[in-house]
């Protein structure tokens, strides 16, 4: 395939080693009966392994300088070439037309990591419309989706990952393997979806806790829970009434407490009265 020089506006940077290339197909062990959404196909370096190996591809190219040669090359009644933005895609669709879970696979454009991420949490449902998805990405950005509790790197982007996935970082990729070279080192994480192990009551009061004390998270709990946006007399009450202990500091809780902290929140809210008398349980 004619090389394409990449740009800047969408954050190009072309993987060109073949062996790089076939160990991210080899962590994927594809089987005939898999259905795959590639993010960005490019120049095709993971397209030509899935494209007559799989039952169905649908490989995403925004560029569309690229999209003739790779319809040429790989287009046929099981793999389509799509000039659209991933963002669009309608996972669902894909799940319901094939009868099983959809796979997802991409070198991902680093500038709108989160965007791709938080796309495929919502729409995961569990596993049964997205069963694992395998990314190239920044390798802190790598680092922050696995770490542990009690670590700086461990975060919002932990929480949320941990809550919707097992993540693995499988393995690092040099500078040198891509085209133009960037300034870091990347890596490879796969993502497989399952069922939460204790489901959040409300998704939004439980992403609305992680960010918001992780936003301030030099101070303790209390402190940063103070910051939602809640009445304050409400809050008030809550910290004197729950036993959760509250001056901790964001990353000394475990996925499981973050999830126990904000069910517990969202019990408060939905009884709360402004004139009950509230015994601190403390």
């Amino acid at each position: 395939m004619p090389f394409v020089s990449p740009k800047k506006s969408l954050g190009q940077n072309f993987l060109r080693d073949e062996n790089v290339a076939r160990k991210i197909i080899g962590t994927l062990q594809p089987i005939a009966n898999d259905v795959f959404l590639e993010i960005g196909a490019g120049h095709g370096m993971l397209t030509k392994y899935l494209a007559h190996n799989v039952r169905h591809l649908c490989a995403y190219e925004i560029d569309t300088r690229m999209i003739e040669d790779l319809q040429t090359l790989y287009a046929s009644e099981q793999a389509e070439i799509r000039n659209e933005d991933f963002l669009t895609a309608k996972f669902d669709a894909f799940a319901k037309q094939f009868s099983t879970p959809v796979r997802v696979v991409g070198n991902i454009p680093y500038n709108i990591t989160s965007q791709i991420l938080f796309k495929l949490f919502e729409d995961a449902n569990n596993g049964t419309v997205i069963s694992d998805a395998t990314l190239m990405m920044q390798v802190d950005v790598a680092q922050r989706i696995v770490a542990p509790p009690h670590s700086k790197t461990y975060g919002i982007l932990s929480v949320f990952s941990q809550y919707f996935c097992d993540c693995t970082l499988l393995f690092t990729v040099s500078p040198n393997c891509f085209y133009p070279k960037p300034t870091v080192t990347s890596a490879i994480v796969q993502f497989r979806f399952r069922e939460p192990s204790i489901e959040v009551s409300d998704e939004k009061i439980f992403r609305a806790v992680v960010r918001t004390v992780f936003g301030k998270r030099r101070k303790i709990l209390r402190n940063g829970l103070s910051y939602l946006p809640y009445d304050e007399k409400m809050m008030h009450h809550f910290f004197q009434s729950t036993s959760f202990p509250l001056t901790v500091r964001p990353e000394d809780l475990s996925i499981k407490e973050f999830i126990e902290l904000s069910n517990e929140l969202t019990v408060f809210i939905q009884t709360y009265s402004p004139t009950e008398n509230i015994v601190s349980a403390n």
